[in-house]
């Protein structure tokens, strides 16, 4: 959560090595999850899917039992890494569907740390498939969890969700909402997934007629990611900047270059889905350069 993930890498791999040496199944679940977690936010989603599904694996052949030292059980994280990392390989049905499993699994197990993880993610995929209206549900049920069990990190994250969904509704608190949970957010000690929260304020500002303060967020993001490594939203970013770029005239190089790079990432890491969105966009740009519709200055569309 607070250090490069090259070095979260290697103390997964430890915790993999050691859980190995140990033969325990809930230790290999953990050591699963840890690995999936990590390869997920270094946009490695391939990889972070198929660890995901061998810690979901161990757990659904029966025998895990869990330590006392556990926060929670490894098995929703799993599933929760799954899920976002199938929308990323462009399967938006089974990652809802494995979505929808791990809430009901944390539920099940009646794991208040496990069900705030899940409802986060939820609100993740929820972003991805820019539905405000299930962002809003997904945020709305984590802050009341969160609040009640005292989980300040998680609380944090619902308030950036709830100020995404209103700010996608350009209603004018949801810029401060997603602030005052970046500011919160960071309070724990926590500086990653930071560059993804300041690309949905971005959005926002961008929604606000207000294009150069996101452009400005957007190169924040991109900073954050250089000395964090964390690129799992990094194409995104690249997007993000290019219809920004677009929206306040700028060279048509610096545009072009933007939305380039965006395809380029989301090719290296396999992402289909940022991938078309990143295609669909700069085809939207071309498009309107040529017809001569927009002039300088034009609006493409955010989403």
């Amino acid at each position: 959560m607070a250090d490069k993930l090259t070095a979260t890498m290697q103390i997964a791999k430890q915790v993999y090595s050691l859980a190995q040496e140990q033969n325990d199944a809930a230790l290999m679940t953990g050591a699963y999850r840890a690995l999936a977690i990590t390869l997920f936010y270094l946009g490695d989603f391939e990889a972070a899917r198929q660890h995901a599904i061998r810690g979901v694996r161990i757990w659904r052949s029966g025998g895990v039992q869990s330590h006392s030292a556990d926060i929670d059980m490894a098995v929703v994280g799993c599933l929760c890494h799954e899920a976002v990392s199938e929308w990323h390989l462009g399967e938006i049905a089974s990652s809802q569907a494995t979505m929808a499993e791990a809430i009901s699994l944390a539920k099940e197990l009646n794991d208040m740390h496990a069900l705030a993880q899940a409802l986060y993610f939820a609100a993740i995929l929820g972003q991805y498939e820019r539905n405000p209206a299930e962002v809003e549900r997904c945020a709305s049920d984590l802050i009341e969890l969160a609040t009640r069990q005292n989980f300040a990190l998680w609380l944090a994250g619902g308030e950036v969700f709830r100020g995404w969904a209103r700010s996608a509704r350009v209603e004018a608190e949801g810029i401060a909402l997603i602030e005052h949970g970046i500011a919160d957010w960071l309070a724990t000690g926590a500086t990653l997934v930071v560059p993804y929260y300041l690309a949905l304020k971005a959005e926002g500002l961008h929604l606000a007629d207000r294009s150069s303060e996101a452009l400005e967020a957007i190169s924040e993001a991109e900073a954050l990611v250089e000395r964090s490594e964390e690129r799992w939203w990094y194409a995104g970013l690249h997007r993000l900047r290019g219809v920004f770029l677009t929206a306040i005239g700028a060279k048509e190089s610096k545009i072009e270059a933007s939305f380039c790079e965006a395809i380029r990432i989301a090719r290296e890491q396999k992402s289909v889905s940022l991938e078309k969105r990143a295609e669909a966009t700069y085809a939207e740009y071309r498009r309107q350069k040529a017809s001569g519709s927009g002039g300088r200055g034009f609006r493409l569309p955010l989403w």
